[in-house]
């Protein structure tokens, strides 16, 4: 399995219905692309506070790297990331994208 971080720090007075329905699309890729297997999105709630302004996350699993890597292709992943490159402050230095190989059941 393989686990899809993306955690972001949004431009400021980005409302949250923006990120919401960002969050939303990306969530829904899971009806079109075999092998994810949900969408988990957000507001950071660590007490640590130690975001470095990445105030929003998401995390999507997938099946294996074939179902990722699908995602990662899929038009509407394409378009949806454009979009929140776009909402990030910085473009795509307020991004981090980070995959790890999950393993056990």
């Amino acid at each position: 399995m393989i686990r899809h971080i993306v955690l972001i720090k949004f431009k400021p007075g980005i409302e949250e219905t923006v990120i919401n329905s960002l969050f939303n699309a990306l969530a829904d890729l899971g009806d079109q692309i075999a092998g994810m297997r949900g969408f988990d999105g957000g507001v950071s709630v660590s007490p640590e506070k130690l975001e470095q302004g990445f105030t929003h996350g998401f995390c999507i699993d997938f099946d294996d790297a074939k179902s990722r890597d699908a995602y990662l292709v899929h038009p509407k992943h394409q378009a949806l990331g454009a979009e929140l490159v776009k909402a990030a402050d910085g473009e795509i230095s307020g991004l981090i994208v980070f995959d790890l190989e999950m393993s056990g059941p």
